[in-house]
């Protein structure tokens, strides 16, 4: 099935590991060119050569107001236009209510929330029609993940402000959509398996949870999110897609 990604531009945030550059490397496989970003211009430098010519890595962080205007610039001068973007942020730290400070809620909202919609409101003006704004959440939207709680607070609100700008933008033939990655096999996830004190047991119990009784990959989602990024989903918005094996059923 062709995509329709060839020679499209996208940005894709936090994308030097993990779920982000899953998807940065299936946009590249089928045609798309990536701007991407990581908070380390050395890594984000090193990622890009790897994933190839038609990749560029700039150092990013999400809560800066400039950001926004400055990946997109880079995108119209190093491949001559931009197409969409996937707002991908590292996950905020794990705790219960007790064990949070405020500096951990504030820093969260600024990088998770804010940063993410001050991304989504700037592409927003920069696009038009057949252009496509991605989040990158998680189940969280849907139910509370025990030990998560700042991300259990901010996910969902930011999965609400999505589905308004799907609505708001939708007249213009901009589409908006999110992704909720259940239990991916990534870096991330496998810290949070750790903190049980033995990740292989959280492993084993969590996929028992699972209809598919397996983590998922980064390449599965990635695969994903380049089909949802794709003209090839041109009907899909304000669309909230679990990939999670079946974990919410459906929900």
């Amino acid at each position: 099935m062709d995509l329709g990604l060839k020679d499209r531009v996208y940005i894709v945030t936090g994308a030097t590991r993990g779920l982000g550059l899953a998807t940065a490397r299936e946009l590249i496989a089928d045609g798309a060119k990536t701007v991407i970003t990581g908070r380390d211009a050395d890594t984000a430098a090193a990622v890009a050569a790897d994933l190839g010519p038609n990749a560029v890595g700039v150092a990013a962080d999400n809560a800066d107001p400039e950001a926004a205007a400055r990946l997109i610039a880079t995108a119209r001068e190093r491949f001559g236009g931009f197409d969409g973007i996937l707002i991908s942020v590292g996950g905020p730290p794990a705790g219960f209510t007790a064990d949070l400070t405020d500096a951990q809620w504030q820093s969260a909202f600024d990088s998770v929330f804010l940063g993410a919609v001050r991304l989504a409101r700037t592409a927003a003006e920069q696009l038009s029609s057949g252009g496509v704004i991605g989040f990158v959440l998680s189940g969280s939207v849907h139910e509370p993940i025990p030990g998560l709680t700042i991300s259990n607070g901010l996910r969902p609100g930011l999965a609400g402000f999505a589905k308004s700008l799907s609505v708001e933008l939708g007249p213009r033939g901009i589409r908006v959509l999110g992704l909720l990655p259940g239990r991916i096999a990534t870096d991330r996830v496998r810290e949070l398996d750790s903190l049980s004190g033995d990740a292989d047991v959280a492993q084993e119990r969590a996929s028992a949870s699972i209809p598919l009784r397996r983590y998922g990959t980064p390449e599965e989602f990635g695969k994903s999110a380049a089909f949802l990024l794709s003209p090839a989903a041109s009907y899909l918005t304000g669309l909230m897609l679990p990939v999670d094996g079946g974990a919410l059923h459906g929900i």
